[in-house]
């Protein structure tokens, strides 16, 4: 199957909690897109590997994803090396996706940058000849994304680019809300996290509202880019 847009976390959630209403949006538009998580998140405070596997995958038919899988990475210790390099070019060979969504390029997560110049440097280097690849024994044909973007976590870095999600918050909090171990609850009686208060969950909502205000809509959400962001004229800007 190849993808249009192939989203990438370091962690179950990262993706629905950063750009989920842009992705909802894309694929109400006809766009096939997928989610690759990084790790099981087995060392979230909450919950365990096993449930998160449960909740993304609740989470990725609330989107409407067309694949969702899990590298199982090591959670907290997963290094930017050839070999992890290897498994996500095979990924990107295998869905040949025109853009990538990856992690933010700093964040509070140690595995968040990590997560977004593991995936970078992966789609660079799948786009070159002489990286061999190969799938059930099939030879990869080479494939670089025409651009990656990095979407914004919980630090309030600034965007390079944003996205008019009115209309997609609403599933996009249903995706994130799919994570019942991870996020507030009343009921739950396990220790506190900076994601679990009610606030956090607000602020998913307060945050696209305020950068839709910057640009005259509801709801926004915000990217970063390595490189400038181009237009063909003017008049497709607002």
């Amino acid at each position: 199957m190849k993808l249009d847009i192939l989203a990438f976390g370091a962690h179950p959630d990262d993706v629905e909690l950063s750009c989920g209403a842009t992705i909802a949006k894309e694929i109400s538009l006809g766009k096939k897109v997928g989610i690759i998580d990084l790790t099981r998140g087995e060392l979230g405070t909450r919950g365990s590997a096993e449930l998160r596997d449960k909740e993304a995958q609740k989470a990725g038919e609330i989107l409407g994803v067309s694949i969702r899988e899990n590298l199982c990475f090591e959670d907290g210790f997963f290094e930017n090396n050839r070999k992890n390099q290897l498994e996500i070019i095979k990924i990107v060979r295998k869905y040949q996706p025109k853009i990538v969504l990856c992690n933010a390029i700093e964040d509070r997560h140690i595995d968040h940058g990590k997560g977004s110049k593991l995936v970078s440097d992966a789609c660079f280097l799948s786009g070159l000849l002489k990286i061999e690849t190969s799938v059930d024994g099939k030879l990869q044909e080479r494939w670089r994304p025409e651009n990656v973007y990095h979407y914004i976590q919980w630090k309030n870095l600034s965007p390079d680019f944003v996205v008019d999600v009115t209309g997609f918050m609403d599933q996009k909090i249903q995706s994130v809300l799919a994570y019942g171990s991870q996020f507030f609850n009343p009921k739950n009686n396990e220790p506190e996290t900076p994601i679990t208060s009610k606030n956090f969950i607000e602020s998913v909502n307060y945050r696209a509202k305020d950068l839709g205000r910057i640009i005259g809509v509801d709801s926004a959400e915000g990217f970063t880019t390595e490189r400038f962001v181009a237009v063909k004229n003017l008049d497709k800007i607002f």
